[in-house]
Formats: C-alpha cells, sequence, structure tokens
C-alpha cells in the first residue's frame, strides 16, 4: 500500500507546488532575473496565468508513479535492511536503515524522472513568442502637406513556441539529441535525489519520533504536517546546488550548447556569477517545499490508515 498512497500523495504535491517550481526554474537557468518577484512579475506581464503552468501536464501524469517508486522504495529497502539487521521487517531501525533507504529512493527516482525534467525544464524556459505592435489609432495627426512617409515592409510574425507540449518536447529532444538528451543532467540528478531523499526521509522520522505524543506509536495530524513541511524543506536546502547545475545542463541544448558536462557547469557557473549561483532559488525552493511536503505526508499517511482500517 506504500506505491498507493505514495502516489496519491505527490499528485497533491504537484497541484500545490508547480507554479513556484516554474519560477525557480526560470530563476535559476535565465540570468536576467533579479529575484523572486521580477520572474513573478515578468512571467505574468508576458504569459499570464498560463506561464506558471508551461510543462504540467507530464509531470501530473508521471508524478504518481514516480512517487509510488520512491515512496514503495523506501518503505521496501527499509524493510528488508530491518529483516537482515535485526531478524523482522517490523523491528525499529536505526537512523543509518532510514538513512540508507532514503538514499536508495532517490537513486531509483532518476532513471524515471531525468526524461520528464528535461521536458518540464525545457518547456519552463521556453518563454511565449511576443505579440506584433500595431500602431495606436490615437497616435499625433500627420499634417497634409508632410512628405508621405518610407513604406516598410512590414514584419513577419515572430516564430511560435519550438516545443508544443510536453510528448513533442521529448520527441524533438530524442530526434535532435539523441537518448543522451533525455538524460541531460542525469548526473546533477543522481547527486541532487540521491542526498536530499537521504535528507528527507531522516528528517521527517526523526521530527515524528520528537513529536509523537506520550503514549501513543505516531504523530497526530498537525504533527505530521510540521514533520512533513520541514522535511521537505530541508531536502530542498540540501538539494538547491545541485538542482541549479541540473537545470542549466536539461536547459542546455536550445541552439549552442554551453556546457561540456557536469564538472564545466559548476566551474563556468561560478566563474562567470560567483559561488551564490548554486543557492540560486534556494528560499523559493524551501518555501514551496514547506506547503507541498504538508499535503505530500498528510495524504500519505491518510491513505496508509485507511489501508489499515480496511484490512484490519
Amino acid at each position: 500500500m506504500d506505491f498507493v498512497a505514495g502516489a496519491i500523495g505527490g499528485v497533491c504535491g504537484v497541484a500545490v507546488g508547480y507554479p513556484l517550481d516554474t519560477v525557480k526554474v526560470r530563476i535559476q537557468t535565465e540570468a536576467k532575473y533579479t529575484g523572486i518577484w521580477d520572474c513573478v512579475r515578468d512571467t505574468y506581464h508576458r504569459e499570464r496565468v498560463r506561464g506558471f503552468y508551461r510543462g504540467l501536464s507530464l509531470p501530473v501524469c508521471t508524478v504518481s508513479l514516480v512517487s509510488s517508486v520512491s515512496f514503495g522504495t523506501y518503505r521496501h529497502c527499509l524493510a528488508h535492511i530491518c529483516r537482515v539487521r535485526y531478524g523482522s521487517a517490523d523491528a525499529k531501525p536505526a537512523k543509518t536503515d532510514i538513512t540508507l533507504s532514503g538514499f536508495a529512493s532517490g537513486l531509483v527516482r532518476v532513471f524515471l524522472t531525468s526524461p520528464t525534467e528535461v521536458a518540464k525544464v525545457r518547456l519552463q524556459t521556453q518563454t511565449q513568442a511576443q505579440q506584433r505592435r500595431r500602431p495606436s489609432a490615437s497616435g499625433p495627426l500627420v499634417p497634409l502637406a508632410a512628405p508621405p512617409p518610407c513604406p516598410v515592409p512590414p514584419a513577419g510574425p515572430l516564430p511560435g513556441p519550438r516545443y508544443r507540449g510536453p510528448l513533442h518536447c521529448l520527441a524533438t529532444v530524442a530526434r535532435e539529441e539523441g537518448l543522451r538528451g533525455l538524460y541531460k543532467g542525469s548526473s546533477a540528478l543522481l547527486f541532487r535525489d540521491g542526498h536530499s531523499f537521504a535528507t528527507y526521509f531522516l528528517s521527517y522520522a526523526t521530527l515524528c519520533e520528537w513529536l509523537t505524543p506520550a503514549g501513543q506509536s505516531r504523530p497526530d495530524v498537525s504533527g505530521v504536517l510540521v514533520a512533513g513541511g520541514c522535511a521537505g524543506a530541508l531536502a530542498w536546502a540540501v538539494a538547491t546546488p545541485m538542482d541549479v547545475i541540473k537545470a542549466r545542463l536539461q536547459a542546455d541544448g536550445r541552439g549552442r550548447q554551453r556546457y561540456r558536462g557536469l564538472l564545466h557547469c559548476v566551474l563556468t557557473s561560478i566563474r562567470e556569477e560567483g559561488p551564490r549561483v548554486l543557492f540560486k532559488g534556494l528560499l523559493l525552493n524551501c518555501c514551496r517545499a514547506f506547503p507541498v511536503n504538508m499535503v505530500v505526508f498528510v495524504a500519505y499517511e491518510a491513505v496508509l490508515r485507511l489501508t489499515r482500517g480496511l484490512l484490519t
């Protein structure tokens, strides 16, 4: 049932956090933005509300699978470790057991998420083609005696977006860049998800233990909300440096490529923008992660308790 509960929790999390994820990706990949509100204003001015939901359909379709695999892998790995070390899958795990299981969960999900992350980043960083300006009808009048202005050839319409949607984006990347294009940035994704998911599950388990009232085995709803939110924020604090590099590697490829690999991207980014570049979007990541993971864990725990109640 961990797979089902994880799937439902993941979908709820995406519904809450996707607009801020779009802002985060644009801040990390486009140097023109001076901060969060600058990016929000520019995105809304150019693309309205729709711009915050670019590439949403693919994560919604895949997040249930990915979240299911993440939570299911964590629980099954943890049960296997407890069975081997303590002789029972129901034994209380040590902190190292939780950390290893979380790390394994993060590594497994990379193979599923890399292509969808590439499509999501490409769509999120793709700005809407601007509408051609038309002359105002209320402009200044030209005297009759004035010579007619030189004819100016009408400007052609600006090209539309390169990617028409998630599936078109995946097909285009696969055709132009091959299988390697779909797994671009996967090395950074491995570093990001391995460590962040170890932090994620360890901090959640630790906080749940602290917030559990005396005489009970699990925290109440408010405890789950606090533990889930804090776990998400801590995980993204660990993940942000590699998330910046991952986003830049995956966005790279729309034309001339800037980066030759993970290390070259890290060195180039630091040389051009300073060490602070690795923490671009940190505040936004943590602010987004708190409510998203509150929802994820509350939904996850609710489904688990519901199914356990039905089975007993």
